[in-house]
């Protein structure tokens, strides 16, 4: 099973991915890749889980296994 993540480590694996950001965008920070966006969630000091993560990811039409070759 694939463990949680930090909100840093989400933003550097976008990042690497070409998504640029984050900017403020109403309640959470946005991420920007083309004409995609993504919201970027603010744990308050917890990990992100993985099942979050996922839905991101899916939002970002990024494949998992190309985000675990990131880690």
């Amino acid at each position: 099973m694939p463990k949680p993540i930090s909100r840093r480590e989400m933003i550097r694996r976008l990042r690497e991915l070409g998504w640029i950001g984050p900017f403020p965008g109403g309640k959470h920070p946005i991420m920007q890749k083309n004409d995609q966006t993504v919201h970027i969630p603010n744990p308050h000091g917890n990990d992100i889980d993985w099942s979050l993560t996922k839905r991101i990811l899916k939002q970002a039409k990024i494949e998992v296994d190309d985000w675990d070759r990131l880690s």
